[in-house]
């Protein structure tokens, strides 16, 4: 097994670790007004995720505004500018030995879930499912082996 990954390929569990705790601690500073931007501190931003590097020298957080108004570009610039105090922010309160320097992302998951939920709603979709889930549901007879 190598250092860097998992069996998988994925994140080690102390990169998993790392990073949600970079998570909540970077989603209460944000949701406390710490930062010094009166712009920054009025938008609402959920911390969807964040990924840390193997080193732990890297984490790419996932964000987006909270009010459907706000606009995602402007979020990701006012947190890219403020990255420095963010990261000194975190450094206090994360036991690391290093504050991981911080790249945030728009966190597209929300995307993706009405992308399958359009796909699911798809009635080809539908009627492929129900066929399938007809097919294999318990207490349906099985076919004669002979």
């Amino acid at each position: 097994m190598s250092r860097r990954n998992t069996p998988t390929g994925g994140p080690s569990q102390r990169q998993r670790r790392v990073g949600e705790l970079i998570r909540r601690v970077l989603a209460d500073i944000l949701s406390q007004g710490r930062v010094h931007d009166p712009a920054l501190d009025a938008m609402h931003i959920t911390v969807g995720e964040v990924v840390c590097s193997a080193d732990l020298r890297l984490a790419t957080v996932h964000v987006m505004p909270l009010m459907g108004d706000a606009d995602i570009t402007e979020a990701l610039r006012l947190l890219a500018r403020h990255q420095g105090e963010l990261r000194h922010l975190i450094g206090r309160e994360v036991a690391l030995k290093h504050a991981p320097e911080l790249r945030f992302r728009a966190d597209e998951t929300y995307d993706r879930l009405d992308t399958v939920r359009r796909l699911f709603s798809d009635p080809a979709v539908r009627r492929d499912l129900d066929a399938a889930g007809s097919a294999e549901a318990p207490g349906a007879p099985e076919p004669d082996a002979t």
